[in-house]
């Protein structure tokens, strides 16, 4: 099928650009020949140039390779949006080891199973962490723990709750102990890894998306691209909340931000009071967000009081959003809304409506340049499909991964040919715009957070009562989707929703953890007894509409 969307590059960006062929840190080192004494991060009111963020970055990086942390290595870090993040993902970088981004909202069950998993022998972390971290740590190849306490750039900082001894350091320590002076690492863009983004797998398990430097660096580079019309390098201002530990907040909310030498407003953990106030004293024009986050402001009552109308450029990722909410927040912002699409396999942006040009609601827009992007038939994933007809989509661009941590036959099962193959159904329509229609996985997204359902069946099954359980994703207004569990008792055992919440609680991070729970004698199953998971869906689906009519 013709690429009909070229039509409105016009609009966008042009069908091919030229990157960096550099490690992803030069981002960094190239926005400080010209931006050193620009404001880079806003932290409780406390700033930082790009100059002093620089230097901050190349004295962990001496740091890191003084305590023997050589290229290659996977370096986990375990922190929410704060100047230590960038600090840290951006030191291992130039250290010349691997990222691996690990969700401070794990429970010890998910971190034991990543760390094991990456490899990864270092850990820079908040020392509100601790207690987990010490719990599985014997468990895992951790050798050294950087502890960092969320005050480090703060007004008054102090040191991390953590105790120092063999193999246990304190971030802003060794930072201040080293020189800026970095021994270099050679880096093969194209080949060698600057992060691993854990996502889910069909056995359940968390599987790590290799991105390496060329991969980051040209999703940023199409990021800048796509808003090249709308902003002006050194002079913008981005609203942070979305967590950089996502994938979408590692690229749109950080590495483009510092490759556009803007300002980033840093919010550790979103809540709505802060987050206003945060607007209306910074002015931020740039809102890369998800789509609770919208809905929450739409929700406040006095949210247009605080500037919200001033923002000039909202982006929303990471999940659907509802038609209604695009309409309803582009009334109140007076700004342009772009709703886009991407997956951590891609680094995660693939697609997005034009700041500038034909702009269609419900639809994910059309590819970033260099992205190719069809239709084909879910049976074979060979046949290309005409338009609006319903298909896996797949991908071909710079920005997609080179597989998956030390799994071989998922990455082949999902990079075919060259083509990502994304597990999402969609159409394309005579523009050559976009449309998500539903999900070849099962994967919910609940919040702007995946969540696997295999991973919560597995947790269910280790109550003692329960005989069966599935899980699926039901809407929710205000968290798009949200998570509901079927569950057939074990005979003559009875039990409650709360006991049930309360086991997940304790086993699951709180985003994962089931807020509906119905029990039933029996479950749908096919011939061979397979749980009918997608029929218990649809069953909730026809439920919903049925309540809309009512």
């Amino acid at each position: 099928m013709e690429k009909v969307w070229l039509k409105h590059y016009d609009y966008f960006v042009p069908e091919s650009i030229r990157y960096p062929r550099v490690p992803l840190y030069q981002l960094l080192e190239m926005t400080c020949v010209k931006y050193d004494e620009n404001v880079a991060t806003i932290f409780f009111d406390q700033k930082l140039t790009y100059g002093e963020l620089r230097d901050q970055v190349r004295r962990l990086a001496t740091a890191l390779r003084g305590m023997g942390v050589q290229k290659g290595d996977r370096v986990a870090v375990m922190l929410p949006n704060s100047p230590q993040f960038i600090i840290s993902y951006y030191g291992v970088l130039e250290a010349g080891a691997t990222v691996v981004n690990i969700s401070p909202l794990h429970v010890e069950r998910e971190l034991e199973y990543e760390f094991n998993d990456s490899g990864s022998e270092t850990l820079i972390y908040l020392d509100l962490f601790d207690a987990r971290i010490q719990a599985v740590k014997d468990k895992t190849p951790l050798k050294r723990l950087i502890a960092s306490s969320i005050t480090d750039y703060m007004e008054t900082p102090a040191p991390p709750n953590v105790e120092k001894g063999p193999g246990v350091y304190y971030l802003k320590e060794i930072i201040g102990e080293a020189e800026p002076e970095v021994p270099e690492v050679e880096i093969d863009p194209e080949e060698d890894l600057a992060a691993l983004q854990y996502t889910g797998g069909t056995t359940g398990l968390p599987k790590g998306v290799m991105l390496t430097h060329f991969n980051l660096v040209a999703n940023a580079t199409q990021c800048m691209f796509w808003a090249k019309e709308f902003t002006e390098r050194g002079k913008d201002v981005y609203l942070d909340v979305i967590p950089f530990f996502h994938s979408y907040g590692q690229t749109v909310g950080m590495n483009t931000a510092i490759a556009n030498a803007a300002t980033m407003i840093l919010i550790p953990q979103f809540e709505i009071n802060m987050m206003l106030q945060v607007i209306q004293k910074y002015r931020p024009n740039f809102f890369p967000g998800v789509p609770t986050l919208y809905v929450a402001i739409l929700n406040h009552p006095d949210a247009l009081s605080y500037g919200v109308d001033k923002i000039r450029l909202c982006n929303s990722g990471s999940a659907p959003i509802p038609v209604e909410v695009i309409r309803k927040f582009s009334r109140i912002s007076g700004g342009i809304f772009a709703e886009g699409y991407g997956l951590s396999e891609a680094s995660p942006v693939t697609h997005s409506n034009p700041v500038f040009g034909l702009k269609k609601v419900g639809s994910i827009g059309i590819p970033f340049p260099d992205t190719e992007a069809k239709i084909v038939d879910v049976e074979t994933g060979k046949t290309e499909l005409g338009f609006n007809e319903p298909g896996e989509l797949i991908i071909r661009g710079p920005q997609v991964m080179k597989g998956y941590w030390n799994k071989p036959e998922e990455t082949a099962d999902t990079l075919r040919d060259g083509w990502l193959y994304t597990g999402d159904i969609a159409t394309m329509d005579e523009d050559g715009y976009f449309y998500i229609v539903d999900r070849k996985k099962d994967m919910i997204i609940a919040g702007g957070f995946n969540i696997y359902p295999r991973e919560v069946d597995e947790v269910l099954y280790e109550h003692p009562k329960v005989q069966e359980a599935v899980t699926v994703g039901v809407p929710d207004e205000y968290r798009g989707e949200t998570v509901k569990v079927f569950i057939v008792l074990k005979p003559g055992c009875e039990c409650t929703e709360e006991e049930i919440i309360s086991f997940c609680r304790e086993r699951l991070a709180p985003y994962k953890v089931p807020r509906m729970v119905e029990f039933r004698p029996e479950l749908p199953k096919t011939m061979v007894g397979k749980i009918l998971r997608r029929a218990l869906r649809e069953e909730e689906m026809a439920k919903r509409k049925e309540q809309e009519k009512d």
